[in-house]
């Protein structure tokens, strides 16, 4: 499968290495131009390339979102229509600045902005660092969960099948509104480093 990855830092950058070592082919963007991506691209044994965030929507069958979620207007919602979206934001207010949108989520926001996507939540509650060194075959007792939200099943599958592949377990929290809501800075998911069984009593708890 090729991903776009549209955010370089760290999750952004950690599932480009993650990705590729599966065997995906990524195409990875960021704020600063693709000659400062080079360094990573290296590390990808020849399945990344650098492009724009435009190109990466473009180019990926599913695109990773691993920005500021302050930027989120300006993510290229033409070259996104018809993908499935992986939102890894989160809304911090000290640098995002006043929340849109009332009581919506942060990932409800961007379904809005991209309204021919489909939204999943994924990847926004995990440190980095066990992002990286924690994965696990499956059925491993200390096998690490990845929640996720979304409001397309079919989106949450692909989106699913790809964490498997990285060594972790998924569970579903429900759609970007309930489930979305879960997933925030300060809930109990959030930072937590949880086995799928432990996830859902932190979820019901």
């Amino acid at each position: 499968m090729r991903i776009g990855i549209i955010g370089a830092g760290h999750i952004g950058g950690t599932l480009a290495r993650l990705l590729a070592g599966v065997g995906h082919e990524v195409v990875v963007s960021n704020s600063s131009g693709p000659e400062r991506l080079r360094p990573l691209l290296d590390e990808l044994d020849g399945r990344g390339q650098a492009g724009t965030p435009a190109e990466a929507a473009a180019a990926g069958e599913v695109v990773l979102l691993a920005i500021p979620f302050g930027r989120y207007r300006e993510l290229p919602a033409d070259e996104l229509a018809g993908k499935v979206v992986v939102d890894a934001t989160n809304y911090y207010e000290r640098r995002d600045g006043p929340r849109p949108g009332g009581a919506a989520t942060s990932s409800e926001l961007i379904q809005q902005q991209l309204p021919g996507a489909n939204v999943v939540k994924a990847f926004n509650t995990i440190f980095w660092q066990h992002l990286r060194d924690r994965g696990r075959p499956a059925g491993d007792p200390a096998r690490l969960a990845v929640p996720l939200a979304g409001d397309d099943d079919e989106a949450k599958r692909t989106v699913a099948s790809l964490i498997d592949q990285l060594g972790f377990d998924t569970v579903d929290t429900g759609t970007l509104a309930d489930g979305g809501a879960a997933l925030e800075p300060g809930t109990a998911p959030f930072g937590a480093s949880l086995t799928a069984d432990e996830l859902r009593r932190s979820l019901h708890g």
